[in-house]
């Protein structure tokens, strides 16, 4: 009997686990080791509230390479049903809850587990946390949970998906800090329990930010919010702008410099003629991997110190409605922004919050009071920063190893774990945000996809799974 075991049951985990069973045999177990009670959802796809919104079309989001319109046709059938009420007459364009996307991923790993099951091929979800590995020179590999059970299996894949960052904005020695300290910006009831007129300041402008704007904004929240990042850039929203020139075809990733002059001068062009920048963001997509994978890491490093804050800001962009909601604060003075470094957090004498904060070109710090403090900082990908048992277990022992840059963790390019051995694994394999610094981009629903097709494939042949 063939047994793999997938840490992690978010979207990374369900995609794969679906495409084992795809190719499962009689006997073949997939387990799912995730805490959540349910799988598919994950970090990204657990938020309830419906303005937490995919950042793109819904006809991006299929979960079948082969059948581009797979996740369209599901949505149909979920809006007939009367499951969205609120839904618009233009599916195919549609920014969906991200709720309604974990239910769909759901689904999609029922399907293939009923199909499996006639076939006699199991899959089980262990609800529980795993904490360690061991990689005997011979025989499986042992998986150690929180509860101290060990599951064997012949291949594990860590499908961990996304760590959000955790800024040291509060210490866990200092009891004199603040409790409206809020480390997840996903969590509705603690953005509700915030005072409803108090100001609120968050940590960082990406998508994280724009979630928790749209939290407080559901929550009936009427205070002033304070938004503070190093270099000040908000996620732009999504437009639907014609594709542009394919300006990165023919490119090659040896100078940087070169690369970014010429996106700008289309860019400028572009709207020089009346036209959208994002038309010409947008075809640069598919190229990154390539890009990334031939550029040195004297190259990545330049580009991860210099141009993320702009390649994030302009390329993760955020739904139009959420957009527009910021947009909307903005304007009436409720939503500010400040390009600031954050030097101490600390309890003021009236109970608040008081940050002491350094704006960029200013000589003097300030300090900002609110009455909460939200964690939007985004994800972790350095993994010597994430305080979780598995990851730090995995370091020590010399399972794995940083990525490049310390991005993730290393790997081949088929997603077998390079540890420090130097040679890839062939027990222990990774797919989706976990291979960042492989690929940097690593996140979306179109990688993951691809990344599980082909790492199923490689593990039916490394397991003798069918």
């Amino acid at each position: 009997m063939s047994e793999i075991l997938i840490v992690g049951g978010g979207l990374s985990g369900a995609a794969l686990a679906a495409a084992l069973l795809e190719r499962s045999r009689p006997g073949s177990a997939v387990r799912i080791i995730e805490p959540r009670p349910e799988l598919g959802r994950g970090l990204a796809y657990s938020s309830p509230l419906p303005g937490h919104l995919l950042n793109a079309e819904a006809y991006r989001f299929s979960l079948q390479p082969d059948d581009p319109d797979h996740f369209l046709r599901w949505l149909a059938r979920h809006v007939a049903a009367g499951s969205w009420p609120e839904a618009p007459a233009d599916l195919r364009n549609a920014y969906v809850p991200r709720a309604i996307m974990g239910l769909y991923a759901q689904q999609v790993l029922a399907q293939a587990a009923a199909r499996a099951a006639e076939r006699g091929a199991i899959v089980e979800h262990v609800q529980r946390d795993a904490v360690d590995l061991s990689l005997p020179e011979q025989g499986r590999a042992l998986l150690t949970l929180a509860d101290g059970q060990v599951l064997a299996g012949d291949a594990v894949v860590l499908a961990t998906g996304l760590f959000p960052a955790v800024p040291a904005l509060q210490d866990d020695a200092r009891p004199d800090l603040p409790r409206r300290i809020l480390q997840d910006p996903w969590d509705p009831a603690a953005i509700a329990a915030l005072p409803k007129d108090g100001a609120v300041a968050m940590v960082g402008s990406g998508l994280s930010m724009v979630d928790a704007v749209v939290s407080l904004e559901q929550t009936g929240h009427r205070g002033p919010i304070h938004v503070i990042s190093r270099h000040g850039q908000m996620a732009h929203p999504r437009r639907a702008a014609p594709a542009g020139p394919d300006a990165l075809k023919d490119e090659t990733a040896e100078s940087l410099v070169r690369l970014l002059r010429k996106v700008r001068r289309l860019c400028w062009v572009e709207l020089v003629k009346g036209g959208d920048w994002q038309s010409i963001v947008d075809p640069i997509r598919p190229h990154i991997a390539r890009l990334w994978s031939e550029a040195s890491d004297e190259v990545r490093g330049r580009f991860v110190r210099h141009l993320r804050p702009w390649w994030e800001s302009h390329h993760h962009r955020s739904p139009p409605e959420s957009g527009a909601l910021v947009a909307s604060l903005r304007a009436a003075g409720r939503l500010s922004v400040r390009a600031a470094a954050i030097h101490v957090v600390r309890q003021a004498v009236d109970g608040r919050v008081a940050i002491e904060l350094r704006e960029r070109h200013a000589s003097e710090p300030a300090v900002l009071h609110v009455d909460g403090l939200i964690n939007s900082s985004g994800i972790e990908y350095d993994w010597t920063r994430i305080r979780r048992a598995l990851p730090r277990n995995l370091l020590r022992r010399g399972h794995v190893r940083p990525g490049p840059i310390g991005l993730g963790i290393d790997a081949d390019a088929g997603g077998a774990v390079i540890g420090c051995s130097g040679k890839p694994s062939d027990r222990l394999f990774a797919l989706g945000p976990p291979l960042r610094g492989l690929w940097w981009e690593s996140t979306a629903v179109p990688d993951i996809v691809a990344q599980a097709r082909a790492l199923a494939d490689r593990l039916a042949g490394t397991v003798a799974w069918i």
